[in-house]
């Protein structure tokens, strides 16, 4: 039976000082580096593999300090605080003694309260009545995801005229169908093309600086999501001297709301 492209990325060999041993994958490759929604969830899959872990994943924020070059690399997750029902954990990432990422994650054992999703899910056609995004990829990570855009596709036409708006709405999963868990919620929240080219199509450089993803889904609702897709909306709030930020969602199809994520990247004219 062979294993899915994405765990083979995540894959981590604890070591006997405490860290873990983990290599990039030519799955995720980016056109500098590795995708970094697969870094993120390289990064978390420490603290979720770790001894000492304590509940799920409620927030994670990591930040880029580098490219990380195509090789090995060790992950240091450390338990900064354990209270009876959270758990404060520092990440770092680094290759060759030099730190390429830095992060915190926020774990906690849940428990049944009232609740409500104040963002409802858009109305927008199903997964299988929109078109799956064709075309040749331009890096070898977006192959691993099946996308289906409902609104605001990659730009066909990189003229550079103002679009009016940011927003993108699209259907999203793993390639192939993977059941959804932590780890790959994680990547899939990174999985959306960067702002500044769906507002004014021009291909200038850019690169995410530090992206914040908050959990609202527990262990039982990813069970329950399965391989389904998830519809994910992403816009940005501005752009201005070489940075922008841009939030998303991501509900199932049953309309929960899973995760929210929030990034700033730069930009270069």
């Amino acid at each position: 039976m062979s294993t899915h492209a994405f765990d083979e990325a995540v894959a981590l060999q604890p070591q006997a000082d405490g860290t873990f041993l983990g290599h990039t994958s030519a799955a995720y490759a980016n056109m500098v580096g590795p995708f970094g929604g697969i870094t993120a969830a390289q990064a978390l899959n420490a603290a979720l593999l770790h001894p000492q872990r304590l509940g799920d994943p409620i927030s994670l924020t990591v930040n880029f300090a580098a490219a990380v070059a195509d090789g090995p690399f060790s992950v240091i997750a450390r338990p900064a605080r354990t209270n009876r029902s959270t758990q404060h954990w520092v990440l770092e990432i680094q290759q060759e003694g030099q730190t390429v990422l830095t992060g915190t994650a926020f774990f906690g054992l849940r428990r049944d309260t009232w609740g409500v999703d104040e963002q409802p899910m858009p109305q927008v056609p199903g997964p299988v009545d929109v078109a799956r995004a064709a075309g040749r990829a331009s890096v070898e990570w977006v192959k691993r995801y099946e996308m289906r855009f409902a609104e605001g596709p990659i730009p066909n036409d990189w003229n550079g005229q103002d679009q009016g708006t940011s927003r993108t709405r699209l259907w999203l999963r793993d390639d192939p169908p993977r059941p959804l868990d932590f780890a790959s919620l994680t990547a899939l929240s990174d999985v959306f093309f960067p702002r500044v080219w769906r507002r004014r199509p021009v291909f200038v450089p850019i690169g995410t600086v530090s992206m914040s993803i908050y959990f609202h889904a527990d262990a039982a609702q990813l069970q329950a999501t399965g391989e389904g897709h998830l519809l994910g909306q992403t816009q940005a709030q501005a752009f201005r001297n070489g940075y922008f930020d841009q939030t998303a969602q991501l509900w199932n199809e049953a309309g929960q709301l899973l995760v929210t994520t929030h990034q700033v990247v730069y930009y270069k004219e």
